[in-house]
């Protein structure tokens, strides 16, 4: 069993972004100097308060002797397990971080944050979402018609299609065991790019 890449705060993956997109656009690393001014802050210490803690968190690699030696550790295969998600009748998430490792067939595209569930129910499975299973989800608060998304309704979590008629929203499964739901309130979590079938996720998520 390997130990886990530790969680960041929202500040720390902000600059981890910042990083990461600072070398993909120009090839390079950014200064102490250039991550102090996104920082919005002339004290070079709190830049490097910064990579100290990304570095020990497992996120950054530096190399002392180059002025421009901070590097980040790219790790495409891991996710965030964030809990469980109804795919029957909507329940509440159960909130239990955890990392798991994704198919390397599987692309995320890094520059938008993701995350994981599991899947509890049935009311999916004529898209192939089976009971256990692993989705996985774009963080976005809108969705377009079609999209198969994390709501919150007024009776918790769940997971379905999404679809938007005369200003009306309806949550659609896909077995024909299950009814439609019409929630008086819906909040958009996320939407489903990708799916993790139980037993690989069984045998390698602590690998």
């Amino acid at each position: 069993m390997t130990k886990s890449v530790k969680p960041l705060t929202e500040k720390q993956k902000g600059v981890l972004d910042f990083i990461t997109s600072f070398v993909r656009e120009k090839g390079y690393s950014p200064s102490l100097r250039e991550l102090a001014g996104f920082l919005k802050t002339k004290n070079l210490s709190t830049a490097q308060y910064f990579v100290k803690e990304l570095k020990e968190k497992g996120y950054l690699k530096k190399d002392a002797y180059k002025t421009r030696g901070i590097t980040p550790i790219s790790k495409p295969n891991r996710i965030s397990l964030l809990g469980t998600i109804s795919a029957g009748e909507p329940i509440e998430p159960i909130e239990n971080p955890e990392e798991i490792s994704i198919p390397e067939n599987i692309k995320i595209e890094s520059q938008y944050p993701h995350y994981a569930l599991r899947v509890y129910g049935d009311s999916m499975i004529d898209m192939g979402i089976l009971d256990n299973d692993i989705v996985l989800i774009k963080h976005q608060m809108t969705a377009e018609n079609g999209d198969v998304i994390v709501g919150i309704t007024e009776n918790g979590a769940t997971l379905k299609v999404f679809k938007k008629e005369n200003n009306r929203v309806f949550l659609e499964p896909r077995n024909i065991k299950y009814k439609t739901i019409q929630p008086k309130e819906l909040e958009i979590r996320g939407v489903f790019v990708g799916l993790i079938r139980s037993n690989y996720a069984n045998d390698k998520q602590y690998q």
